[in-house]
């Protein structure tokens, strides 16, 4: 297989390579229809391999969590569409197989296959296996005509072609299985840009809905009607505000063993003059004014850098030993140190390089930020650890899988 897909890869690159230009406008059409079919064709063949992958184990094999983690680091994908590709192609070994083979022909796209595997799957369940393959011929022939939206709308009355006898009841299955689909798609994602924003999109179910415009509504009116606030900037302050909120509440939950709390980072210069300019530990720069502003209502934790942005001391907060080496490990590490995880500190624990049972110290040089995931995987598995010679960590993988041992970092919290 690998030899054909890289003669298939090799057609691909000749074909991009082609004038184009020169093409009469039929044979453009023909040649999109063409590469449209062949795309879908390919991504047939990539869900086998997935579903192969996936069954084998091979993603925690090498480390990670979950296949769709695997997927994200090895395809560059995003976890949501990681996690699409990985249920689908256990959809599609489990189901019936003409959906696989619609694919695999060309005679539908990825998104119909999962609308036509997602209801294919409702009528099996309503009313057996007979009329799950009836529909399947039939959502086929109509994914001939119809894009997957529309597609889903009419595949919730599928069954009064195939088996009307029980066609109330599946649509009243139909509606569940739709309630379970928003359940398991219902996320947020914070995506950090590079002048530490953040772009916030995600999906909410039903009653989280709910709550969020429940709560955002009272503080998204107008201050007045001199208020120059677009309603986007509005509802933007308004979320800000319902962070205040809940920090002076006080009944959050502990944060790493600790209460919620903003750690500024700055020069030993700077700390011998006016406070000016400084780091959040979640790694964005802020302005004088805003550390100032922040200093109102919070506690500004001074930690003391050398020239090489190593931690020499970090100020104490609570008489507490693990409070100072918390937050200074979080200030070098910012989450799991394991190469390819985005775990973030609050769901991190603090590994001994050096095991204590062996004589390990408990400090910040034989210490490691690692997710419980990760901490387990380098308790029981060939994965080490180590110090690089700038103090940040670096893993050296078993040999199986790098005969080379070259030793591997996170990227996901490098500082910029």
């Amino acid at each position: 297989m690998v030899e054909e897909l890289a003669q298939a890869e090799a057609a691909v690159a000749d074909c991009l390579g082609a004038p184009v230009w020169a093409l009469p406008e039929q044979d453009l059409v023909a040649a999109l229809d063409a590469a449209h079919r062949l795309a879908q064709r390919l991504a047939a063949v990539q869900l086998v391999l997935v579903r192969e992958l996936d069954g084998r184990g091979t993603a925690r094999t090498q480390g990670a969590s979950s296949t769709a983690v695997w997927l994200r680091d090895r395809l560059r994908l995003s976890i949501p569409a990681a996690r699409r590709l990985v249920d689908l192609a256990g959809a599609l070994d489990a189901g019936t197989s003409g959906v696989g083979a619609a694919l695999a022909s060309g005679a539908i796209t990825v998104e119909q296959a999962r609308v036509i595997s997602d209801t294919v799957r409702t009528v099996h369940t309503a009313a057996g296996a007979e009329a799950a393959e009836k529909a399947v011929g039939v959502l086929v022939e109509w994914a001939g005509q119809f894009e997957p939206a529309l597609l889903r709308k009419l595949g919730s009355r599928v069954l009064d072609h195939v088996a009307p006898e029980v066609a109330d009841a599946a649509a009243r299955a139909a509606l569940d299985t739709e309630a379970r689909r928003a359940d398991r798609d219902r996320h947020v994602t914070l995506s950090e840009l590079r002048d530490g924003r953040l772009r916030l999109s995600g999906n909410l179910d039903a009653e989280a809905a709910g709550l969020l415009r429940a709560a955002l509504d009272p503080l998204t009116a107008p201050s007045g009607p001199d208020d120059p606030r677009s309603p986007g900037q509005r509802r933007h302050d308004a979320l800000a505000d319902l962070c205040r909120l809940a920090l002076r509440t006080g009944e959050l939950p502990e944060h790493g063993g600790e209460p919620a709390q903003i750690v500024v980072t700055t020069s030993f210069d700077v700390l011998t003059r006016q406070l000016d300019a400084g780091t959040l530990d979640t790694g964005p720069r802020v302005t004088s004014e805003a550390v100032r502003r922040l200093a109102c209502d919070a506690a500004i934790l001074p930690a003391v850098l050398d020239g090489s942005g190593q931690t020499l001391d970090v100020g104490r907060q609570r008489r507490l030993v693990t409070g100072p080496l918390r937050r200074a490990l979080v200030l070098r590490d910012r989450g799991c140190a394991f190469p390819g995880c985005d775990r973030p500190p609050r769901w991190c624990d603090a590994h001994h390089i050096r095991h204590w049972a062996d004589g390990g110290s408990t400090s910040l040089a034989n210490s490691v930020l690692l997710c419980a995931h990760h901490h387990r995987h380098l308790h029981h598995g060939d994965w080490t650890v180590r110090l690089g010679g700038d103090g940040h960590p670096e893993f050296v993988p078993p040999a199986w899988l790098d005969p080379d041992r070259l030793p591997r970092r996170n990227q996901y919290h490098r500082r910029t």
